[in-house]
């Protein structure tokens, strides 16, 4: 009965975030109380859920922090330099664009952190695609997938987690996975080749540069005039002085998620109003400077053109303090230094104290970031409530023995595979501890009775991470998704196909050269 119901209730709360019915955090919460009543321990409801609660408040700690550390980093200009060197390669190209949303995404990965990955990455290249009236679900879905797949470095998380469960040497399992890991992060770059090219068919390209300008002179513009869009085919120059494309970039590029999404309507030669696949970006319309949207907040909701050079929270004298202090950060978290949210914490003080010494400027930085923090905070503590019922009431450890038993006896000897092919769906339904900790010693044991080593049963265990990076269970994509302003059903159905297949192009590969 528990495993019926554990599926039961997964697959009710995926239908009602994917149609809409219901909000992520309502589902998270109430799909779960509702299920825990069903099976006839409503009574323990609050010990599941302090208990979720008391597990996942350190990684909600860790995103307030962290996102308040980047969003003050991101206001001061540390990232300015990066959104340069992306306009130079993307020059307004909707396939440059998205190829190099994946490129920076794999590159930041390596920190080992989905929540700072994504925050960088969002507030780099959102201003494009706002501008260009680009599909902002074509970029959630390739910086989910391209971390999902760098996530499996041994800093990053499942393969201590993998190494710890089965008594491991990490290195052993990485290490030989490096092959099959790059072969999968080669098959993203391609995959956001492929969706680049779908967008700049849809919307067409815009170039920057001196050269193009000096060749058509006479059709310079401000990247502002982007969200116009361009007919298919239809090539643009762009003004070239870099300064002011960031001017007009950055108007839609918050930290705080207060940018909105694409434009929804269909733009005159587009031939299509919608986004690739069909999926919402999520967002109002671009407005133009000085336009007033009914909710009175200028520039489409934009607060302040957080990337715009002239900004007053710029804090030129000081960065090469800020970038001493994000590298110094980011070496004691790959260390292991002190606990990641002690590290975050203490970064947001020693930064907003350095680069904002008045009260006041602090308290206008804090209240910047406010939004983004209690909704992606929110989400975490929500999320709680679903682990803490799934795992409390032994669903998961039903589920889990279920689909082991019913591996018939003839996979035995294949039990690589059955397990990278278990991976793709058990870490999108469950944490990474619960199935690190709860599902692979189980399938490493059935795995042993055939000769299966439990380091194999290790390295398949990864294959399934590009998937799981989107999974709603993981904190650090409502960080993606709340700066990028998308409807996170939207996401879903756009990223969850291409991800899966990511992880079989991982999977496959392993088979292939041996490794698995």
């Amino acid at each position: 009965m528990l495993t019926v119901l554990g599926f039961v209730m997964i697959a009710t709360f995926l239908v009602l975030i994917m149609t809409k019915k219901m909000s992520p955090m309502a589902a998270l919460v109430l799909i779960p109380a509702l299920f825990c009543v069903i099976v006839g321990q409503g009574a323990q409801l609050g010990d599941y859920v302090l208990e979720g609660i008391g597990d996942l408040a350190p990684t909600a700690a860790m995103l307030m922090f962290a996102i308040v550390y980047f969003g003050v980093m991101i206001d001061v200009g540390l990232f300015d330099p990066v959104v340069r060197v992306i306009l130079r390669f993307c020059k307004a190209d909707p396939m440059r664009i998205v190829v190099g949303t994946a490129v920076l995404a794999a590159v930041v990965s390596l920190d080992g952190d989905g929540s700072t990955t994504f925050m960088i990455t969002v507030s780099a290249m959102l201003p494009l695609y706002r501008r260009l009236g680009m599909s902002l679900v074509v970029m959630t879905g390739v910086a989910a997938t391209a971390n999902g797949v760098m996530n499996t470095v041994p800093w990053g998380g499942p393969t201590a987690r993998a190494a710890t469960a089965l008594k491991l040497d990490a290195s052993d399992i990485f290490v030989p996975m490096v092959p099959a890991l790059a072969v999968g992060l080669v098959f993203v770059f391609f995959l956001a080749y492929v969706l680049g090219l779908r967008e700049r068919r849809r919307l067409g390209t815009l170039t920057l540069g001196r050269d193009t300008a000096e060749d058509a002179p006479g059709e310079a513009a401000d990247l502002a005039g982007a969200g116009a869009g361009a007919g298919i085919g239809h090539t643009r120059a762009v003004e070239p002085a870099r300064e002011r494309v960031l001017a007009a970039a950055g108007a839609g590029a918050g930290a705080g998620g207060e940018a909105g999404g694409g434009p929804s309507a269909a733009r005159p030669g587009t031939g299509s109003g919608g986004p690739a696949d069909g999926a919402a970006t999520g967002g109002a319309p671009d407005s133009a400077p000085g336009d007033t949207p009914a909710n009175g907040d200028p520039a489409g909701g934009a607060r302040e053109a957080v990337l715009d050079p002239a900004r007053a929270t710029l804090r030129p004298r000081l960065y090469w303090f800020n970038a001493a202090l994000t590298a110094a950060l980011l070496v004691l978290l790959v260390l292991q230094a002190l606990p990641i949210p002690v590290l975050f914490l203490l970064g947001a003080a020693i930064a907003l104290t350095v680069n904002f010494p008045r009260m006041a400027d602090q308290k206008a930085r804090l209240a910047a970031h406010a939004d983004n923090v209690l909704n992606v905070s929110g989400m975490v503590f929500a999320a709680a409530v679903f682990t803490g019922v799934l795992t409390g009431t032994g669903m998961v450890e039903h589920m889990a023995r279920a689909v082991v038993g019913a591996i018939p006896d003839g996979l035995g000897p294949h039990m690589g595979l059955v397990t990278g092919v278990l991976s793709i769906p058990f870490t999108y339904f469950m944490s990474n501890d619960g199935f690190y900790f709860g599902i692979v010693p189980i399938l490493a044991e059935a795995g042993a009775a055939h000769g299966v080593t439990p380091v194999e049963i290790a390295r398949a265990s990864l294959t399934g991470q590009a998937l799981h990076m989107s999974s709603p269970l993981v904190p650090a994509v409502y960080v993606l998704v709340g700066m990028a302003r998308v409807e996170f059903g939207d996401h879903t159905r756009f990223t969850v196909k291409w991800a899966a297949l990511t992880s079989l192009v991982v999977l496959g590969a392993g088979l292939l050269f041996g490794i698995i």
